[in-house]
C-alpha cells in the first residue's frame, strides 16, 4: 500500500533514535537522574546570550517574516561569503551561498542536484547513518570506506581503490560524528591528489561534500583544515545547530566552491531542488541571527571539560578509546565483539549508548557527552559494572 522503499527503511530504523526512545522509557521507570543517557547529540548549553538578544531585536524587523529569494536574504549570503573568503582565501560571493533548513536539508538538496541513478557516493566509516538515506533517496549508492583503525584518520589508498567511473561524490565529515576525528591537512592533500588523478582517468570530477556542523567544536588548539582551499570541486554544507546550540531551529547553508566548473549551473540546481523538495527557503528570522554570529560558538569549554571527565572514567574502568579532537562524542571499543549486544546489555545498567554498527563501524559504541556534568560523574560505577558483566567477570 505504501512505498516499499520507505517501509523497508522504517524496518531498518535509526540506532540513535531507537536508543533515545529506550532512554526515555528508562527515565519514566527509574527517574531521569538515575539514567545515564549518552545517546543523542543534542547540544546541552543554551545559545549565546547575544543570540537570544538578537532574536528579540529582529523578531519585529519589517519584512523579516515574508518570502525572500529561495537562496536566502542577499545580505545574509553576502556576510557568509565574506566570512568564508576570510577563513579559506577562496573567492566566495553571495552567488555561491544558499541558506537551508539545516545541514540535513543541505545534504539532501546537494545529492538531488548531483546524482544520477546508479551514481556512487563514498563515505568514511564510521559515518552518520542518515547519509545512506540522503544518497539512496535520489538513486545513488553509498560506498563506505573504513577509516584507519586506532586513529579514525583517512585511509587514502583505500579511498583510491574505491573510486570507479560511477563515483560522483564523497562526503567528508570533519570533525567526525561519531569518532571526533579531525582529518589532518597532509592526508586531505593526498586525497586531493587522488581525486585529481581520478578526474583525469574518468573524465569527470569527484565532488567533495564537506559536512561541517562541528567545524567550530575543536579542542587543544586543533584547527580544521579548510576544505574549500584544498579541494576545488568542493561543496560546504554547514549548520548552526551545534555551534550556536540551535538544533531545533533548522538553519544552515550550502556554499559552492567558485572554482567548480559551471558553478552557476550547480547553484541554480541547488535552488531549484531546495524549492521542489519542499524546503522553499530557510527560516528568515534565523538567517539574520546566524549571519550576525558566524564567529561564535556555544559551550566549547564546557564540552572540553566533559570530554576529559568522561574519557577519564573510561580509562579508569578499563575501556579502550581515542581522545577525540572535535565534536562532542567519544567512540570507545566495545569490550566484546558484538557491539549491538553490548549496547543492549548497557540498558540493564541504565546506560543509554549507541552501537558502532549503526555508524557502519562494528565493534565500537558512541557516547554523546553533550550532557550534564552530573550525568557523567554518576555514570562511572555503571560503566565499570557493564564491562565486568560483558566480560563475565
Amino acid at each position: 500500500m505504501f512505498s516499499e522503499r520507505i517501509t523497508g527503511s522504517l524496518a531498518a530504523g535509526s540506532s540513535i533514535r531507537a536508543m533515545f526512545e529506550q532512554g526515555n522509557r528508562l527515565k519514566k521507570q527509574y527517574g531521569e537522574e538515575n539514567v545515564y543517557d549518552f545517546a543523542l547529540g543534542n547540544p546541552d548549553p543554551e545559545p549565546p546570550a547575544s543570540v537570544l538578544e538578537d532574536l528579540k531585536r529582529l523578531v519585529s524587523e519589517p519584512g523579516i517574516h515574508k518570502y525572500m529569494p529561495n537562496a536566502g536574504f542577499p545580505d545574509v549570503r553576502a556576510k557568509i561569503a565574506a566570512y568564508l573568503k576570510k577563513e579559506t582565501n577562496v573567492d566566495f560571493t553571495e552567488n555561491h551561498i544558499m541558506m537551508v533548513t539545516g545541514a540535513a536539508a543541505g545534504l539532501s538538496v546537494t545529492m538531488d542536484s548531483l546524482l544520477n541513478p546508479g551514481d556512487e557516493v563514498i563515505v568514511i566509516a564510521p559515518f552518520f547513518g542518515e547519509y545512506k538515506g540522503y544518497v539512496t533517496n535520489f538513486g545513488g549508492k553509498i560506498v563506505p570506506v573504513p577509516a584507519l583503525p586506532g586513529t579514525f584518520g583517512l585511509d587514502v589508498p583505500a579511498i583510491e581503490r574505491a573510486i570507479t567511473s560511477k563515483t560522483k561524490a564523497m562526503i567528508l565529515n570533519s570533525p567526525n560524528n561519531p569518532s571526533g576525528a579531525v582529518y589532518d591537512e597532509a592526508s586531505l592533500k593526498a586525497l586531493n591528489a587522488v581525486l585529481e588523478r581520478a578526474e583525469t582517468a574518468f573524465g569527470q570530477p569527484v565532488y567533495v561534500v564537506s559536512d561541517e556542523p562541528y567545524v567550530k567544536i575543536v579542542y587543544d588548539g586543533v584547527r580544521v583544515p579548510a576544505m574549500s582551499a584544498i579541494f576545488k570541486n568542493s561543496i560546504i554544507v554547514n549548520s548552526f545547530s551545534k555551534s550556536l546550540a540551535l538544533p531545533g531551529e533548522r538553519i544552515g547553508y550550502v556554499a559552492v566552491n567558485p572554482q567548480i566548473r559551471n558553478a552557476d549551473v550547480l547553484m541554480d540546481a541547488l535552488i531549484f531542488c531546495n524549492r521542489t523538495l519542499g524546503f522553499v527557503n530557510a527560516p528568515g528570522l534565523f538567517q539574520k541571527v546566524a549571519a550576525d554570529h558566524l564567529e561564535d560558538v556555544a559551550g566549547l569549554e564546557a564540552y572540553r571539560e566533559r570530554r576529559d571527565a568522561l574519557y577519564e572514567i573510561l580509562m579508569d574502568t578499563g575501556y579502550e578509546c581515542v581522545l577525540p579532537k572535535g565534536a562532542f562524542y567519544l567512540f570507545p571499543r566495545s569490550p566484546i565483539e558484538d557491539d549491538v549486544a553490548f549496547c543492549d546489555l548497557a540498558l540493564k545498567h541504565r546506560l543509554v549508548i549507541v552501537s558502532g554498527s549503526g555508524f557502519g563501524y562494528p565493534g565500537y559504541f558512541r557516547l554523546a557527552y553533550c550532557v550534564s556534568r552530573k550525568t557523567i560523574q554518576n555514570s562511572k560505577d555503571a560503566f565499570a559494572a557493564l564491562r565486568r558483566e560483558a566480560l563475565g567477570k
